[in-house]
């Protein structure tokens, strides 16, 4: 990872002595780093708190706050940074405490090697960049399990209501299906291909041959020829205009036929027969 994922790669340096920040400076000025630097630990806590900094190199030996101290409070500020240290060998134990309480990243004996220096700054970078990314990708992942979460929360919501109209229906259905069979009069439906689709009990006795027999899902040609011919002409004259309750008589009886076309109001298709002899069944 490199500063083209749009992550600024901005440096301090900490140092009291004006020419190890310039030997530094001279070192390092080749990486296309932005470098801010600072004569004290103060100082740096300073420049932190006004820019993105993602890389800390400071001196140990420092007067009021050594580097440690200082680096100290910059991890508990400033999580993020990626911290290193320049000491001696004399100050080993410290700094050795400091890195193994995750205050300091990683330390450079002095003199430093130039080559090292620069080796080991660009790993800082990549720490701190690949820390951003997975940051960035973290709250990426937040935003896209939150936007399911609504998306659940609306088809939670979308099944609840469709449960609730299908629920509905099935009553409506129950309910109409109940005041079909106990219409005083026989109702049949005969769909598009033919077949009855609708029957209630009065037009079951009036015409089943057996009586356990139903009417519903047997052909049409069961049905009366007398009725079958009112059907034809309709549909022969291909108006159906419907008739409406005259006398014919049917099997033997007198009987009001009513006959129209289904789907004005429902996506059915057929016809719907209603017969009323003229003594009730």
């Amino acid at each position: 990872m490199t500063a083209e994922n749009n992550f600024p790669r901005n440096l301090l340096l900490v140092d009291d002595e004006p020419n190890i920040l310039s030997a530094l400076k001279r070192t390092l000025r080749k990486n296309s780093y932005t470098i801010f630097t600072a004569a004290s630990g103060k100082e740096g806590l300073d420049l932190l708190a006004h820019y993105d900094i993602g890389v800390i190199i400071s001196d140990q030996r420092m007067p009021q706050m050594t580097g440690v101290e200082f680096l100290r409070k910059v991890k508990v500020l400033y999580p993020k940074t990626v911290r290193i240290v320049l000491s001696g060998y004399t100050e080993i134990e410290t700094v050795t405490s400091a890195i193994n309480e995750g205050a300091i990243y990683k330390f450079l004996s002095k003199p430093w090697d130039d080559e090292q220096l620069r080796v080991l700054t660009d790993e800082a970078f990549q720490r701190y960049e690949i820390k951003q990314e997975n940051q960035r990708l973290s709250l990426q992942l937040q935003e896209v399990n939150q936007e399911l979460s609504r998306l659940n929360r609306n088809l939670e919501q979308q099944v609840a209501d469709k449960t609730r109209e299908i629920t509905k229906n099935i009553t409506m259905l129950e309910i109409s299906q109940e005041i079909l069979e106990h219409l005083p009069v026989a109702i049949i439906g005969i769909d598009d291909q033919h077949m009855i689709a609708i029957s209630n009990r009065c037009a079951d006795a009036l015409f089943r041959r057996y009586p356990s027999e139903s009417l519903l899902g047997l052909p049409a040609q069961c049905l009366p020829v007398a009725l079958l011919g009112l059907v034809k002409n309709l549909r022969l004259n291909d108006t159906f205009a419907f008739v409406n309750g005259s006398l014919h008589v049917i099997e033997g009886q007198n009987m009001h036929v009513w006959i129209d076309v289904m789907g004005l109001h429902s996506r059915s298709k057929g016809t719907i027969i209603v017969l009323s002899p003229t003594k009730v069944y």
